[in-house]
């Protein structure tokens, strides 16, 4: 029986107008002016609305070339639901304004069959914003190809649990037909959100976080799930997405990252066929 997500966030985090949506995500990729490389295997892109973050995230989705790619696994980090696991969907279709996207049924029950997942109400699916923001772009980048998604909410993770679930993911990692789209913004700063971090050597508030940030993704770009950690730990930055990003540095060791924001941020990873580590403008 088919089970049906609703694109629960269109009309508020970004229009539900097919026409309107179609072209706007046809002229930020097209401002992103990127080439696709089939050697890019997986993104971070953020979550926020789209009139925040739209045009970033096109500097990550824009790298897809969809020609080879069959599945997508969704990694997003969970908002309002906790669990100390990751979650697969009961859906069996993720629907956006611009086209539906085929949830891949074997490979869920192959990962459910792991007994290391939990599955989650279709209420707490739609509730949750992470992955929705990124259907749009992939409908848009996949259109006429067939592709299905692999939608896994990220909990919040010990350590040695995110390194578990890497572990679990990385023979998909190895796939090239396989791609990953790992959700996450980056700073959350103000008193809002219980930080203001500050170091006044770069100038105004705003030099800080951008500083902060930049450190943050340079250490992403080494691949390195270690100092990531400890990069978390020491000066405790709010990136929403720091699980789902740690378990994807957990899966494979071949990848190379670039940021393109601040507080926003997308990044591409990918496999350099000579075996080095190539950044991806």
């Amino acid at each position: 029986m088919e089970r049906v997500r609703r694109a629960a966030h269109a009309g508020s985090w970004y229009t539900n107008n097919a026409r309107k949506l179609d072209e706007e995500l046809d002229g930020w990729l097209r401002e992103a002016g990127l080439n696709k490389s089939p050697d890019v295997r997986g993104v971070i892109a953020p979550h926020a609305g789209y009139s925040y973050s739209g045009r970033c995230a096109a500097y990550a989705f824009g790298n897809i070339d969809p020609a080879n790619i069959s599945r997508v696994f969704l990694l997003g980090p969970s908002h309002h639901y906790y669990t100390p696991k990751c979650a697969l969907t009961r859906a069996t279709v993720y629907s956006t304004p611009i086209g539906d996207l085929p949830v891949d049924q074997e490979v869920i029950e192959e990962l459910g069959a792991t007994g290391k997942f939990e599955f989650m109400d279709l209420s707490v699916d739609e509730a949750e914003h992470s992955m929705e923001m990124h259907l749009p772009y992939l409908s848009k980048v996949f259109q006429g190809h067939a592709v299905k998604v692999v939608p896994i909410l990220v909990g919040a993770l010990s350590s040695q649990n995110e390194a578990m679930y890497g572990q679990l993911l990385s023979k998909y990692v190895d796939d090239p037909k396989n791609f990953f789209s790992v959700s996450s913004d980056f700073c959350h700063w103000g008193s809002r959100f219980s930080y203001t971090y500050y170091d006044k050597k770069h100038g105004a508030i705003h030099k800080s976080i951008e500083a902060l940030d930049h450190m943050g993704m340079e250490i992403i770009e080494t691949g390195d799930p270690d100092a990531f950690k400890q990069y978390l730990q020491e000066y405790e930055n709010t990136i929403c997405g720091r699980h789902p990003i740690s378990v994807f540095l957990h899966s494979s060791q071949c990848k190379s990252m670039r940021d393109s924001s601040v507080s926003y941020a997308s990044a591409a990873a990918k496999v350099d066929k000579s075996g080095q580590e190539e950044d991806k403008d």
